[in-house]
């Protein structure tokens, strides 16, 4: 990986982006993306729009979401403890006992999120998970009056952002999903730069998919596009537990994932499929029997219908603090877009 894209994915995952919060990483994106596309602009849902050659034919769309799952301060109480409430899917066992950071506009705040020492709980109270309003986020004041100085209802609150390398090859962070897709969108558009390309190359940083696949629904509609590539994290399922019978066989640092099923045109399948076989880019494949729950759901259903197709990251440990990807995959699905994106010409038929 090229230390600039590197530097550039380490930046994105140490910026906050909670869903409704993205502009922080979208100045960063917009920042990046100024230098390779033909013309950069931002919507008003907020999703950010690179353009490489946009009078080419046809008209395609690499999306990948920039938000994050978080959470928002809902309450302050008279000791100063701020209550929170979840924006995305949370596991609260694994959110117990976390550094957190408050984003508010004065700067970032520090807490820890906790309740009961385990010594004062009750028998019942240690068999049951707690819910929201039953924990709080400590940020070491001593009266509402103190908190309200320093944080507003509303503001968005993270776990601690960091990057860890591991071994292998391995990077370990929150927020992987889906930074590793906005990487891998607008390492493309760098790649492809340089290169002569037939297609309108859309490389999209959506917003608010954790909420509801919100910000590729109507940047698709506005794009207007032929074919459709999002690009998100999937199931690692080289740990222990997983039940590889039922969500499939895939491993961290064996490549991108082409996933096929109702979501996915067979022609776009063919196509990346094909690309990888000649480039001999490692791929791995997961079958998905329904809508996907990513961007590809909507980007499939946009207008009259666009011919999509999805790339998955592998990613162990999803929705939490560890979540953890292999760089080499990355890498692998940034070059596979990029000569996916050279292939293509105008008088290709995208009908299944």
């Amino acid at each position: 990986m090229e230390t600039s894209s590197r530097e550039f994915l380490e930046r994105l995952l140490r910026t906050p982006s909670p869903s409704g919060y993205e502009r922080p990483v979208q100045d960063l994106i917009r920042q990046w993306a100024s230098r390779f596309a033909d013309q950069v602009t931002t919507d008003r849902h907020g999703n950010v729009i690179a353009v490489r050659n946009p009078n080419g034919q046809p008209r395609v769309m690499l999306a990948g979401h920039c938000d994050q799952i978080g959470l928002l301060v809902q309450y302050i109480d008279d000791r100063g403890f701020l209550y929170l409430q979840p924006i995305g899917g949370w596991d609260m066992q694994i959110l117990l006992g976390q550094v957190l950071t408050v984003w508010t506009d004065k700067g970032p705040v520090t807490g820890v999120l906790s309740r009961k020492a385990p010594h004062l709980l009750t028998p019942e109270e240690r068999k049951k998970v707690p819910e929201f309003h039953e924990v709080w986020l400590d940020i070491g004041v001593n009266s509402r009056a103190e908190a309200e100085q320093l944080v507003r209802i509303g503001d968005p609150v993270t776990i601690a952002l960091d990057v860890r390398p591991l071994r292998n090859g391995l990077l370990a962070a929150p927020g992987l999903d889906d930074k590793v897709g906005v990487w891998v969108v607008m390492e493309t558009l760098r790649r492809l730069a340089l290169e002569d390309v037939q297609a309108a190359i859309f490389c999209v940083s959506t917003v608010q998919e954790e909420i509801g696949l919100r910000g590729a629904t109507t940047s698709s509609y506005g794009i207007h596009p032929t074919i459709g590539i999002a690009v998100d994290v999937t199931h690692a399922t080289d740990t222990p537990g997983n039940e590889r019978k039922q969500i499939g066989d895939v491993t961290l640092g064996k490549g991108p994932v082409l996933v096929r099923g109702p979501n996915v045109n067979p022609r776009v399948f063919e196509r990346l499929e094909a690309v990888a076989r000649d480039l001999d880019i490692p791929v791995q494949y997961r079958a998905h029997p329904r809508g996907t729950g990513t961007d590809a759901n909507v980007i499939q259903l946009s207008r009259e219908g666009v011919a999509t197709g999805l790339i998955g990251i592998p990613n162990r440990y999803m929705h939490s603090p560890v979540e953890l990807v292999s760089l080499a995959d990355l890498d692998a699905a940034a070059a596979l877009l990029t000569a996916f994106c050279r292939s293509i010409s105008p008088l290709d038929d995208w009908t299944p």
